[in-house]
């Protein structure tokens, strides 16, 4: 007899492969800002979940929802800030689903991340709540474990080391960027977790190393060039590689295999493109962050990279069979 969660989800390798470093993030997130990150994730998971399954079982007809929703759903939860407003949280979650997935068809058939449609429709609309209300890092034992949330800062504060760069030109510890006891998105403090998640989801072969590379080559090396002349807003690459959530957008976001390019010089394209642009926009828009713009207008390129790749590997191989 099938078990309720047997009857309802489709198994998917990848997914519960991904999942695995996203469970040992969101542990150190909970450390870090308290219980408060745990409830933010069980709302944005039921509401996922239902939005998917209505979904999948009145409009499309099908009997299960993919377990990639779950994924979607952390992934989200992770690029907030934990004192979010639950509704806010839910009605973006909501949005990220239907129209970042289920409106293309569900699950392999969307054309950008659906968690950072969600992130991006909270962040538009709700502007303040996103960007100005953060809240204090733990620091010692037992941290967040012991409160459901730690203290609000100031607003009035630089509270996170971007903002802190940005508005201030203040650089933070780089020994606290890495462990990430510093106040920001949920799960995009801890530089050191983010980066053995990169290398193990490439040991196991569900994220693109290309990817990864393109991205962090592309940013390293506009930012080298913007630092070399003198442009005060962007930092030196490797403080610029640890602010805010480039990593964490690097490792989890741009590497979906749905929405990311799929041929390997598509692949390389597609990442030096996110990371050329995450410069850009940090260095020059009004955005502190840029990330997750970035990643959507690789989304928006992916296709057009891959079938530009495949027309030029097709007119070779007709030339060399002319030849």
């Amino acid at each position: 007899m099938k078990s309720f969660y047997e009857k309802y989800f489709t198994k998917q390798k990848m997914m519960r492969t991904v999942l695995i470093p996203l469970v040992i993030i969101s542990i150190f997130a909970i450390y870090n800002f308290g219980w408060r990150v745990l409830a933010l994730l069980l709302v944005n998971l039921l509401v996922s979940i239902t939005v998917e399954y209505l979904c999948e079982t009145k409009i499309y007809k099908r009997k299960k929802i993919s377990e990639a929703v779950i994924i979607t759903s952390i992934l989200y939860t992770m690029t907030l800030p934990v004192s979010l407003p639950f509704w806010m949280s839910g009605v973006g979650i909501a949005f990220g689903v239907f129209f970042g997935k289920m409106v293309f068809g569900g699950f392999g058939k969307n054309i950008f991340n659906p968690a950072l449609v969600g992130r991006v429709f909270v962040y538009i609309n709700f502007p303040n709540p996103l960007t100005i209300a953060w809240n204090e890092a733990a620091s010692g034992f037992p941290g967040g474990f012991g409160v459901f949330t730690l203290p609000n800062i100031d607003a009035l504060s630089t509270a996170t080391p971007m903002l802190a760069f940005r508005n201030e030109g203040i650089f933070s510890d780089i020994i606290n960027l890495f462990i990430g006891n510093i106040p920001g998105a949920i799960g995009e403090t801890s530089k050191i977790l983010i980066i053995l998640a990169g290398i193990y989801l490439i040991y196991k072969k569900v994220a693109s190393w290309q990817i990864m590379a393109g991205s962090i080559l592309g940013f390293a090396a506009l930012s080298t060039v913007f630092y070399l002349i003198g442009i005060e807003s962007v930092p030196n690459p490797l403080y610029g590689i640890l602010f805010g959530g480039f990593l964490f957008g690097t490792v989890f976001m741009a590497t979906d295999p749905i929405s990311a390019a799929k041929t390997v010089p598509g692949k390389w394209i597609y990442g030096i493109i996110i990371g050329v642009v995450t410069v850009i926009i940090r260095g020059f828009a009004l955005f502190s962050g840029g990330m997750m713009f970035a990643i959507l207008i690789g989304n928006t390129f992916a296709p057009i990279i891959d079938y530009a790749v495949k027309k030029i590997k097709a007119r070779k191989k007709a030339k060399g069979a002319v030849a």
